[in-house]
């Protein structure tokens, strides 16, 4: 039985963010995980191994040395926004662990762009960074992608890639930012910023868009356009959902927020697919949602996906998990 197998009921006794907070404190004192390399290179980067930490669990890059010993090929942190914001109140997460699951309303809850990139400068690390990016709870829809800008402007510098997340469920309107002529706009101007800040820093970051998995094939279409047509490097599929199925009846299963975890996984997988038939070899696609076991990496890979992201599964199944779904990359 691993150590986290014997921690993790002493965890769930604890209130889910508490829980959280103290995991992310006692991954310092953690040894480095022996994880065989499994180098691939896409987004113009080399990684060491194709398994990544999806943004969320380090909300405000305070703890990327110590998330950096479990062996992961990258590491996202944030959403950070341009201003610090509280989020919304708690309680805000729950478990559902008959379901092997978790819903969050979180709202985007951080310290601001200003403390975070002294956080990110603070570490160590020099593997492969992603910073997820997104707008304030309180700007207007009109003035969303100002938020955007702003942050890009700031990471750009210290990001191997910028992740822009609109699709959260928990700020309200973000999704909309998925409608077709609102991505166009979003990820021109974004586009158009990015060749500045290339001219400025001397590099090119690639960007990648985090997208719902509750979209219909319609919208995977028009975001997939718009991808393509303003250079947009890559897709991540997928965030959150807004669906219940899978949980229905079960405690907590009504909470207002984001389902993410094994109902999720089907869910996602079909928008990873509905990508890879969109975009064929113009993006790379990172399947996160649902990633439990190697076969459930494999499953990704198979839908088109060349990286993978871990979240929820890391909470039910622990840090072994990297290494196991590595090897779904190295058994190709």
């Amino acid at each position: 039985m691993s150590l986290y197998a014997l921690a993790r009921p002493l965890l769930f006794s604890l209130d889910p963010e508490t829980a959280h907070r103290v995991t992310l404190q006692l991954a310092g004192f953690l040894p480095y995980a022996a994880v065989p390399p499994c180098p691939v290179r896409v987004l113009g980067l080399q990684f060491p191994n194709p398994v990544g930490l999806a943004a969320g669990l380090d909300k405000n890059a305070e703890y990327i040395d110590a998330l950096a010993k479990l062996g992961f090929g990258f590491i996202e942190v944030g959403t950070v926004t341009p201003r610090p914001q509280a989020g919304n109140p708690r309680p805000r997460l729950f478990r559902l662990p008959q379901a092997q699951a978790l819903i969050n309303r979180f709202g985007f809850n951080n310290v601001g762009l200003e403390a975070f990139v002294r956080n990110v400068a603070r570490s160590r690390y020099r593997g492969i960074l992603g910073i997820n990016i997104g707008r304030n709870a309180d700007t207007p829809p009109e003035r969303a992608a100002d938020d955007y800008e702003s942050c890009l402007d700031k990471v750009y510098s210290h990001a191997s890639y910028v992740a822009v997340n609109i699709s959260s469920p928990n700020t309200r309107g973000l999704r909309d930012l998925q409608q077709k002529d609102q991505v166009e706009n979003l990820l021109a101007r974004l586009s158009t910023r990015r060749e500045r800040l290339a001219e400025r820093h001397g590099k090119h970051v690639p960007l990648v868009l985090k997208v719902a998995p509750d979209l219909v094939p319609e919208q995977v279409s028009g975001i997939a356009n718009a991808v393509r047509r303003h250079g947009i490097e890559g897709v991540i599929a997928t965030n959150t959902s807004v669906s219940r199925e899978g949980v229905e009846g079960l405690p907590h299963a009504n909470e207002a927020g984001g389902l993410s975890g094994k109902p999720l996984r089907e869910r996602a997988t079909r928008v990873l697919k509905l990508l890879e038939s969109e975009l064929r070899d113009e993006a790379t696609l990172i399947g996160a949602g649902g990633i439990f076991t190697q076969s459930d990496a494999r499953e990704k890979v198979a839908a088109g996906a060349s990286l993978v992201q871990l979240y929820t599964g890391l909470i039910y199944r622990g840090p072994g998990l990297v290494a196991e779904c590595v090897s779904a990359f190295r058994a190709k």
